[in-house]
């Protein structure tokens, strides 16, 4: 089969395009990348005021199943990243049991085959049952799919352990994702320490609970030679110690959210747990700081975090709710604004959000090679949308950007060559 994606503005950081171009889809490959390609293709995407990029990848998901299926599935979480313009998406392990075994990771890829959505590259545990103590076995994830290793949602607290961690996972070429908390600072806090959670008579969780960690790990990088990669940075002081640390050849890559350089703790002010999430949002400081981080290239990668919880569970009192908000369908939109404001440029924002994840996976995806896999987002830069709990792909819906207004979304996605949503639909 032969598709056309027409007259749109491709951009694609790892060869260099940007500008009006065709892209010729033949099967599950990319065939041609040019301008004005006649062809007699089976179907046509008129991609005229819109941008083709490769497909979009969020490394730092949770899918929830099994075990939490009333906040999310598998299937309506793909069905929520295929709304964003996400072409694959990497499910953290602390599900119910913990992903720690060869066979976990097999039936999320295989979940992801029957669905025939997008893609899933699963990230294994590092420890079995995240608790810190034991290394799961390296090598029987990577062979059952895992794309890399984390305890997410759980800090590696004990030192030997994350060093021995690094080390094995050398072996493997695997990457291990690790989560900053000092749990001795963090201390049971529900939000940012500062003004706002002294107003609110509300524990704090300093920005030195990330940064104290920070140090640590990039030193056991330095010290292993080990791929580390840094989820959900929030704080400038961790971004000073990244941007050092890459100074001077720190084997070492981050991320950032959407919600980290949109939102500040003023958010939290209603008591609003759709505003709560770990780490917790910070200052207008912090804010700058990511920006500016995301310029300089500190931050390498913009994921989601995509953490569902049910209503019931976020309808509490503040301190009792748990951790975390949804962000598949509203990641890009909020990630545009920075190209509008001049942060990035268009293909710095697809480097942040398809090239780079694939490049900290190790995959070959985030490009329009030909003979490439045709994983493709077609984004309409200027459509405009509410964000509606009602509309949501999402079995949860807790975001905090509930009932803003949106410019940008993607209307064509294309996962190895199928097309599985055109004008906005799922296909």
């Amino acid at each position: 089969m032969k598709i056309l994606i027409k007259g749109g503005h491709v951009v694609d950081p790892k060869n260099n395009i940007d500008g009006f171009m065709d892209v010729l889809v033949e099967n599950d490959r990319i065939k041609k990348v040019g301008k004005d390609i006649s062809v007699k293709a089976d179907r046509e995407i008129n991609a005229k005021g819109k941008i083709v990029c490769p497909g979009l990848i969020d490394i730092h998901v949770h899918l929830r199943q099994p075990g939490f299926e009333y906040k999310e599935t598998i299937e309506t979480g793909l069905r929520a990243a295929v709304k964003g313009g996400f072409t694959g998406v990497c499910p953290m392990p602390n599900t119910n049991p913990i992903a720690d075994s060869r066979s976990d990771m097999e039936f999320l890829i295989g979940e992801a085959k029957r669905l025939s959505l997008v893609k899933v590259w699963p990230v294994g545990a590092v420890t079995m049952g995240q608790e810190g103590k034991e290394l799961t076995e390296f090598g029987e994830l990577k062979k059952g799919g895992a794309a890399a290793l984390s305890d997410d949602g759980r800090p590696i607290t004990d030192s030997k352990v994350l060093k021995r961690a690094l080390e094995y996972a050398k072996k493997f070429d695997l990457v291990i994702m690790v989560h900053c908390q000092d749990e001795g600072l963090f201390c049971h806090g529900c939000m940012n320490e500062g003004f706002v959670s002294t107003k609110l008579g509300l524990p704090g969780i300093p920005v030195e609970a990330e940064s104290v960690e920070v140090a640590r790990d990039i030193q056991l990088a330095d010290l292993t030679g080990g791929r580390l990669h840094f989820c959900h940075i929030s704080s400038k002081k961790s971004l000073d110690l990244i941007r050092a640390a890459k100074v001077s050849g720190s084997r070492v890559t981050a991320e950032t959210c959407p919600h980290y350089f949109h939102l500040t703790d003023e958010s939290v002010l209603n008591y609003n747990t759709n505003a709560k999430m770990n780490p917790p949002l910070r200052t207008q400081s912090d804010v700058d700081a990511i920006k500016k981080s995301l310029k300089d290239g500190t931050l390498d990668v913009i994921s989601t975090d995509h953490a569902p919880h049910s209503e019931n569970e976020k309808d509490s009192e503040f301190d009792k709710a748990p951790f975390g908000i949804i962000g598949l369908e509203t990641a890009l939109p909020l990630s545009m604004k920075l190209v509008e404001e001049k942060v990035i440029s268009w293909t710095e924002l697809v480097r942040k959000m398809s090239l780079h994840p694939a490049e900290v996976l190790k995959i070959d995806r985030g490009h329009l090679s030909e003979e490439a896999v045709a994983d493709i987002t077609v984004i309409d830069p200027s459509a405009e949308w509410v964000v509606e709990k009602e509309k949501l792909e999402s079995k949860s819906k807790n975001s905090p950007f509930l009932g803003w207004k949106m410019k940008g979304r993607a209307t064509d996605v294309l996962c190895d060559g199928r097309i599985v949503m055109e004008n906005g639909n799922i296909v």
